[in-house]
């Protein structure tokens, strides 16, 4: 009987999905173009096509991971549930306060996001708990059901609950979501203190907010995401990759939906690591650029960065502060408007400009000949010669090369420039965009570029990757195999991951180590709960503590990693200079020193469980190849080193083994990319399959 895996990775241009079979180490992968009015067509009729074309048995499959935008879009695009609010009295209007900080100080006409939740839909109920979780008023149960009533009346189909300081006593919300499922079991129901149990409430407000407006989509979607793929014969369990690279089950995903908005560049910061790892020593800069988007991640020693918060759907794509806080954990990347899809103009004092609009899927770029005429970053990379018309997304899609000439040719006419100008223009700019962007990411974490390697994945990855780590002043790139869909590979390492966190106030020069101890064990049997709930058998459960600390009286906090516990073994004095000294590492770490005799204190603490999932330890190895010549002949190409199109040979991935080695210029072609080495550059084969490219 066959092993088989699938991954299936959601984009806004194309779904990507991937078959690997774990006894022979064989690989095959399809990009279909995203049905944006149904993503799961596209993802059907995706598989459908693998399964008929390499005759596939459905019943040999063991696993089906699924990474999407949908719920991003969601927010994005206002499609979510009419949600409503049910909030302490005198907190109606938490979501629309916000911090009161504008995110463009000089904007006079500035826009902050609006609320999910109305505030016709915003409701008060009376009750109070204090900050050290102490019951101050009871909850006004026929209040909580006349509120529920009123909403359910005006047509809300999901429900936040967000009560003051519930994340230290969450008694109000349960009661109240105990109390609306027996009245209104229709209702979809979020409480803040199971999705995110941590201080502040306007951030503990847009998480919760955010998870509810999206819970019935999310629930209607899975159901029949799984129905579906079940109709084709896979009886395989379904998981979901999560913001912050793990995967979880699908009843967890629907309880908790907020946490896959960034699913789709989680899989490909992880698909970066799992490949960089045996050619870079696992200092790598992940560069994944699709349709729409590029994103931009640090992986450090063989771990993405992680980070414990992000903005969703904001008014101004690139500009911090201007969308909505969203609490969980998630990789820690950068996204900007750069992919093939990225539109190129002219700017109102004559200037080339290019994206972050896009042309998506629909229509897409006038090389699709789907109705696009907007001249796009695509286009310009088949007039260049990047790209082979008759072999794009592995011969699957028509190209109208005539339509992306014409569009690259009005440009040009515009700008006044020869046309071949302005698409290595096209090109140029959105490398530096990208370059731009990955300057500032890096800078902030203190890290020097020069230090990394960078990987290339997504269709437009190796196409752009030579140019961009010669910008970034980078020597040397890895480009795994399949390069095009590896964001769907990475669903297919990724471990079961539980991220779980509670607020909890703890002075290290005053409380007991014990009670440190007893908060941590309280998170991890949570976390160990959904863990079990998938039903897999695992043979080990790896467990990190982290801390949310500070110097009393500063307002921020710092997480950094602690050692791992017991902490009510030891005496306390030794156990407190551990925590200490891992405290004042993290901070020196960052800041480069400490503030002196100042007690820490810790506001968050933090736990994560990972297992990998049975099987995919045996992922990977070197890339098969198939017998044969890999030169399959030549195509004129433009590289600005030399100013001209030169003939340039073009060869065949599949058909390259491990030890090969080629000079530029070149181009390699596979089903989902092209990767562009440029005059001065080499490339070679390493024993992994990857392909290592010498940057001058």
């Amino acid at each position: 009987m066959p092993d088989y895996s699938l991954g299936i990775d959601i984009g806004g241009t194309f779904t990507d999905i991937v078959v690997y079979d774990h006894g022979s180490g064989r690989q095959w992968s399809r990009k279909v173009l995203t049905t944006h009015g149904d993503p799961a067509l596209g993802v059907i009729d995706g598989i459908a096509a693998i399964l008929a074309a390499e005759r596939l048995d459905a019943a040999g499959f063991r696993r089906v991971v699924h990474a999407t935008t949908l719920f991003t879009n969601a927010l994005i695009e206002r499609k979510g549930a009419v949600t409503g609010l049910l909030t302490t009295k005198g907190f109606r209007d938490t979501l629309e306060i916000g911090r009161e900080r504008k995110y463009e100080l000089y904007d006079l006409a500035i826009a902050n996001p609006p609320p999910l939740v109305p505030r016709d839909l915003r409701f008060e109920v009376a009750e109070r708990i204090m900050a050290d979780g102490a019951v101050e008023e009871a909850l006004d149960e026929e209040g909580v059901l006349a509120a529920a009533a009123a909403l359910a009346g005006r047509g809300v189909q999901a429900l936040a609950i967000l009560f003051l300081h519930s994340y230290r006593n969450p008694a109000h919300e349960e009661a109240a979501r105990t109390l609306i499922a027996r009245g209104f079991p229709d209702l979809f129901v979020t409480i803040s203190s199971e999705v995110v149990r941590e201080i502040r409430e306007y951030e503990r407000a847009t998480t919760t907010v955010a998870n509810a407006y999206v819970m019935p989509l999310a629930t209607r979607y899975l159901e029949r995401m799984a129905a579906e793929i079940a109709g084709l014969g896979l009886e395989a369990p379904l998981w979901l990759m999560l913001s912050n690279g793990g995967l979880t089950h699908v009843a967890e995903a629907q309880r908790r939906p907020v946490q896959m908005l960034e699913s789709g560049p989680a899989a490909g910061a992880l698909a970066a690591a799992f490949f960089g790892a045996a050619d870079s020593g696992g200092d790598v800069l992940a560069f994944d650029m699709g349709g729409t988007t590029a994103k931009l991640s640090l992986i450090d020693k063989g771990e993405p960065l992680v980070a414990y918060g992000f903005e969703a759907a904001r008014q101004k794509r690139f500009v911090e502060g201007s969308g909505l806080p969203i609490r969980i954990s998630a990789l820690d990347l950068i996204e900007i408007g750069a992919g093939g899809g990225s539109i190129a103009r002219r700017d109102e004092i004559g200037l080339l400009k290019v994206g972050p609009e896009s042309a998506g899927s629909e229509p897409g770029p006038a090389a699709y000949g789907r109705g696009g005429t907007a001249p796009t970053v695509t286009d310009a990379n088949f007039l260049l010669g990047y790209l082979n018309p008759d072999f794009f997304a592995g011969g699957t899609m028509a190209i109208d090369l005539a339509a992306a000439r014409d569009a690259i040719e009005g440009l040009a006419r515009r700008l006044d420039l020869s046309p071949m100008a302005t698409a290595w223009g096209i090109y140029d700019i959105v490398n530096e965009n990208m370059v731009r962007a990955a300057r500032v990411h890096v800078a902030e974490r203190g890290r020097d570029p020069r230090h990394y390697q960078l990987v290339p994945t997504g269709g437009g990855g190796p196409v752009h990757g030579y140019y961009v780590a010669k910008k970034l002043g980078l020597t040397r790139l890895i480009v795994p195999p399949a390069a095009g869909v590896a964001s769907a590979f990475g669903l297919l390492v990724a471990p079961i991951r539980v991220d779980r966190v509670a607020t909890i106030g703890f002075r290290l020069d005053r409380h007991a180590p014990a009670a440190l101890e007893a908060h941590f064990r309280a998170l991890e049997e949570d976390a160990r709960r959904t863990i079990a709930d998938s039903g897999l058998v695992l043979d080990h459960i790896a467990v990190d503590r982290l801390v949310d600390g500070r110097y009393v009286g500063q307002g921020f906090e710092l997480t950094v990693a602690l050692p791992a516990g017991p902490y009510d073994r030891a005496p306390e004095d030794e156990t407190r200079q551990r925590l200490a000294a891992a405290f004042e590492a993290g901070y020196r770490g960052k800041f480069a020193r400490t503030p002196g005799r100042v007690p820490i204190e810790f506001t968050n603490i933090r736990t994560t469980l990972r297992a990998k999932v049975p099987g995919s330890a045996r992922l990977g190895g070197a890339a098969r190849h198939a017998r044969g010549e890999a030169l399959k002949g030549r195509r004129s190409a433009y590289f600005p080193e030399l100013r001209r199109f030169v003939e340039t040979p073009v060869y065949d991935r599949a058909r390259l083994a491990p030890g090969e080695e080629y000079g530029g210029p070149a181009l390699v072609e596979e089903d989902g990319s092209t990767l562009v080495l440029g005059p001065a550059g080499r490339l070679r084969v390493a024993a992994s399959g990857n392909i290592i490219v010498e940057v001058e």
